[in-house]
């Protein structure tokens, strides 16, 4: 078995923390294994990881490979496989591969898997595992086909922290014609630090429910003020938020609901399933289909004033019987 760690920098040049776990995930598995970077400063990068244990490095850089592109990063993707003559290619669950690899697997003639959560060695034999129907099946198989491409999804592995060291690198030189450059990045927009709601690194995730637009005990809808309590919380403890399907739906029945929530911060059976270390929900009953995302969350707690409600049936360590409102008035002057 020949095993290549595939990895690409970020826009400055340095390794990601998803691509230090996938050295990690290489080196678990105790085989003999190569790295090979793509992107901007990739020959710099192997530095970076030099100490990791690899028999070889190789890299793809230049102007061509600095931006994400399918056809450039197919094309380099095959052209590091091949020079490190691998029959298996460990790589992550980024935006950037999920796109591209499976062209690159397509080129090599390889059968290609993602959303990896587990892999395991015997002999020859390489066992992985990955999630169906909303994390609720979870699969062991393994593949006899070679060459064999594996996406691993970030978050399972602690991130290589080795020392930096001078690494002897293998340039890769990768044919591209015309119509492989033909698309260009004209420039990018993001949005603000304080703007970015989804925080995958966070410590903490932080959901909101449909409570916090209904009528309070006042009789009244606090709408706007919820909006400010929310963000003002995330402003100050970095955290990620979440929220219920019954939040993102508002706007679409239109009805007023919290401008700043969209159909990407939804947690739940139809949403996303985030890993945070810790999870506090507030103004949400926690109804199955919801509480479904927060499987990986290892410390849950909820705010509600119903003490009946679905987190207070075993599915929240701590519930907190209180108003909302009130809880993070006070949560944010702390802060």
């Amino acid at each position: 078995m020949k095993l290549i760690a595939l990895l690409h920098t970020q826009a400055d040049g340095s390794l990601a923390k998803a691509a230090l776990e996938t050295v990690s995930a290489a080196k678990q598995l105790g085989v003999p294994f190569a790295v090979g970077i793509l992107g901007k400063g990739a020959k710099a990068a192997c530095g970076a990881v030099a100490a990791c244990g690899a028999e070889g490095f190789f890299a793809v850089e230049g102007e061509a490979f600095e931006q994400p592109r399918y056809a450039t990063d197919v094309a380099a993707e095959t052209a590091l496989v091949q020079a490190a003559g691998a029959d298996v290619v460990l790589a992550a669950q980024t935006s950037r591969f999920a796109r591209s690899l499976p062209g690159a697997a397509y080129r090599l003639g390889a059968q290609v898997d993602t959303h990896i959560v587990s892999l395991s060695l015997e002999g020859e034999k390489i066992t992985a595992q990955r999630w169906y129907y909303r994390q609720r099946i979870l699969a062991t198989f393994s593949r006899a086909a070679r060459p064999l491409v594996l996406l691993v999804d970030a978050g399972l592995y602690e991130p290589y922290a080795g020392e930096a060291a001078a690494a002897t690198v293998q340039d890769v030189a990768v044919a591209l014609t015309d119509a492989d450059r033909r698309t260009t990045v004209t420039g990018v927009q993001a949005s603000s630090a304080d703007g970015q709601t989804i925080r995958p690194d966070a410590k903490l995730l932080f959901v909101a429910g449909a409570g916090w637009t209904k009528k309070q005990k006042d009789g009244a809808v606090h709408t706007d003020e919820a909006g400010a309590l929310i963000q003002g919380f995330l402003q100050k403890s970095g955290a990620s938020l979440g929220s219920s399907k019954s939040v993102v739906d508002l706007q679409s029945e239109g009805q007023q609901g919290l401008s700043f929530i969209s159909h990407m911060n939804q947690v739940g059976q139809t949403g996303s399933t985030p890993r945070h270390p810790k999870g506090l929900a507030t103004c949400c009953h926690g109804e199955e289909p919801h509480v479904v995302g927060w499987r990986f969350i290892n410390e849950r707690r909820a705010v509600n004033t119903d003490p009946n409600c679905g987190w207070a049936q075993g599915k929240a360590d701590v519930v907190y019987v209180a108003d909302a409102f009130e809880v993070m008035q006070k949560v944010n002057a702390l802060l």
